[in-house]
């Protein structure tokens, strides 16, 4: 006598989360500094305005900006503010640092407004692998704004998961 094969999971309430799904569409670009800076240490005032009224900032349209300087020159916070000034009409987001940065970023916004409430009193896994460039710190966000409701939280496959949170009783 067979018995028939039944798939639990597919049957469950378990809620699939997957960060990929909320990835932030468009170009991601870099822009250091350091090459507008003298011997690329130095910042003269003077020099650094004249690169950033060289600059042909529609280059950056509609792109998400990672103002970065890669030598160990100290850059005063106006510098960063001068040429976010000139990327605000194009980029639809500017942050300074790395390109994981400039992802957390945009991961927390996206995360702040995301409407959880289909969640509410469900078991949610949260997917791990993704093809796109997730960074950790968007786990760690989707992690606290989901256990707000979910009845417990796993990480990883349905198939294979890691337990993270179970609300108490």
């Amino acid at each position: 006598m067979e018995e028939e094969i039944i798939n639990r999971i597919a049957q469950s309430q378990l809620v699939t989360f997957d960060l990929e799904d909320y990835y932030a569409k468009g170009e991601r670009k870099v822009l250091d500094v350091s090459e507008w800076l003298y011997e690329g240490m130095i910042l003269r005032e003077k020099e650094f305005r004249t690169h950033v009224d060289a600059q042909d900032w529609t280059k950056y349209q509609d792109a998400y900006v990672s103002l970065t300087c890669t030598t160990d020159a100290i850059i005063p916070g106006w510098a960063f503010m001068l040429v976010a000034s000139q990327l605000q009409p194009y980029a639809k987001k500017v942050v300074v640092g790395s390109l994981v940065d400039l992802e957390t970023s945009l991961y927390q916004s996206i995360l702040e407004n995301l409407d959880v409430s289909a969640f509410t009193d469900k078991p949610v896994i949260i997917k791990g692998c993704s093809r796109k460039p997730v960074p950790e710190n968007a786990y760690i966000l989707a992690m606290m704004k989901i256990q707000s409701v979910a009845k417990s939280v796993m990480y990883g496959e349905a198939c294979s998961s890691v337990p993270l949170y179970k609300q108490k009783n």
